[in-house]
């Protein structure tokens, strides 16, 4: 048997994708939604995965304190450091922790970092045996979003390459 929760949160950020063809160069914002699955074979002794009030406030803590009402950039973006020089919020992928080897801020690559910064606030709070982040799945549009599942048991460092655990709902016209 699987038990699962899922808490959703939602974001006002922008981002700027440099590194590809047509209009996502420009920095622009979206309303983004994160929802984040957490499972286990078993429930804890108070018949939980993890409690839904903890785990629900420590990723909207992260996400209100990181990302909302801030940018997302790559390391080498020239905006970054003209933003962070004029008291701009800034989520740098490419050095941040949870991102450190995704150097653009996809949606694809926003979903990874949201999985990683969810999985270690939820080895901070108590929750059942082998409870995990099995899904994270990240709208950035009404028509884009992104899931990313982690492989059972895998660190940052030893899962596959984003490209191979990533999957995408394409939008005609563009990626945002």
């Amino acid at each position: 048997m699987t038990h699962q929760i899922c808490v959703r949160h939602n974001f006002e950020t922008a981002h700027r994708l440099p590194h590809l063809a047509g209009k996502c160069v420009n920095l622009h914002g979206h309303s983004w939604w994160a929802e984040v699955t957490v499972r286990a074979a078993c429930l804890s002794d108070e018949q939980t995965v993890v409690e839904f009030g903890a785990f629900k406030k420590a990723l909207r803590a992260f996400v209100d304190e990181h990302l909302d009402h801030g940018a997302m950039l790559g390391i080498d973006d020239p905006l970054a450091s003209l933003l962070v020089a004029h008291g701009s919020k800034v989520y740098l992928f490419g050095e941040h922790p949870y991102a450190r080897d995704l150097p653009y801020p996809t949606v694809e690559a926003v979903a990874v970092m949201l999985g990683r910064a969810a999985q270690s606030l939820l080895a901070g709070l108590p929750h059942a045996a082998g409870a995990a982040v099995a899904r994270v799945k990240v709208t950035e549009t009404h028509v884009n979003a992104a899931e990313f599942r982690p492989q059972a048991g895998a660190t940052p460092a030893t899962r596959p390459p984003v490209a191979d655990t990533v999957s995408r709902r394409p939008r005609p016209g563009g990626h945002g």
